[in-house]
């Protein structure tokens, strides 16, 4: 099974030249499970997700982090307005959707997790996507939402026969708590949690640097280039689903001068 994940940067500029882009990078890699980041979904009829997907024969799940509407923002995920959020994409039948708010709220961020139950040919799985706060700052923030995304992959994947799965925009390098944390390096708050980090199992060599300044739409920010771009997968069971086969940088390069985001993706081969 193909997993991708990539922070989309929402309608940011050249929209139409990084939109084709995307659609390219994902009909030529052919995933069966995408986790989206930043997708904007408009009052208007504007649907950003639905603009990259249209024709490529996925169904779709789409979840606000925060909303706005004529008078600002952000306001709550279920909140009237328009929206920005993560979507997950499934070559399969999604059976059911869940949108959860992640804490943090007082920071002036919002964030949330996307979780699906999706009916592989192999068994249901609990596939989910997120994007935790941004600031280099924040880590205490992001090691709060780290554990209330561990609690929710359990009740999501306790009915599930396959592994969870979860991508995201974590916006944290390896070596921190939070990702420490979800990787089962490191406890937090008395609790304990294990995915295992594709990258760290299957990566293809380097750091996977999925924020690069080598792209030209990181580079301006001036933060340092890292990893902190995930495919996470639960423990393996007896007959090895579950097992990273290979994980690799995707959509990272440009036409043009033009690349696809201002993140790399992270393409990922799990044994099912």
């Amino acid at each position: 099974m193909r997993i991708l994940t990539l922070n989309c940067w929402n309608i940011s500029p050249p929209y139409a030249d990084r939109l084709a882009l995307i659609r390219e990078g994902i009909e030529r890699l052919g995933p069966d499970l995408i986790g989206m980041q930043e997708i904007i979904v408009r009052r208007d009829g504007f649907d950003m997700g639905a603009e990259i997907l249209d024709g490529l024969g996925y169904e779709s799940a789409f979840g606000a982090a925060f909303r706005w509407g004529e008078a600002g923002g952000p306001l709550a995920h279920d909140a009237d307005g328009d929206a920005f959020g993560n979507l997950v994409a499934s070559r399969f039948p999604i059976e059911r959707s869940g949108v959860f708010e992640l804490p943090g709220v007082e920071t002036g961020e919002r964030r949330s997790v996307v979780a699906t139950h999706v009916a592989t040919p192999h068994g249901r799985l609990a596939f989910l996507t997120t994007h935790f706060n941004w600031r280099l700052h924040h880590g205490f923030v992001r090691e709060r939402q780290a554990i209330a995304l561990g609690k929710l992959i359990r009740a999501w994947s306790a009915d599930a026969a396959l592994p969870p799965i979860v991508t995201g925009d974590l916006n944290a390098e390896p070596e921190a708590a939070e990702i420490r944390y979800l990787t089962g390096l490191q406890s937090l708050a008395g609790t304990s949690f294990y995915m295992q980090d594709a990258w760290r199992l299957a990566g293809d060599g380097g750091p996977g640097h999925t924020w690069d300044n080598a792209n030209v739409f990181a580079a301006p920010s001036f933060e340092p280039s890292r990893r902190i771009d995930y495919v996470l997968v639960g423990q393996p069971d007896a007959t090895g689903r579950g097992v990273i086969e290979s994980a690799r940088l995707a959509l990272h390069e440009p036409r043009d001068g033009v690349f696809p985001s201002d993140h790399f993706g992270v393409v990922v081969d799990v044994r099912i």
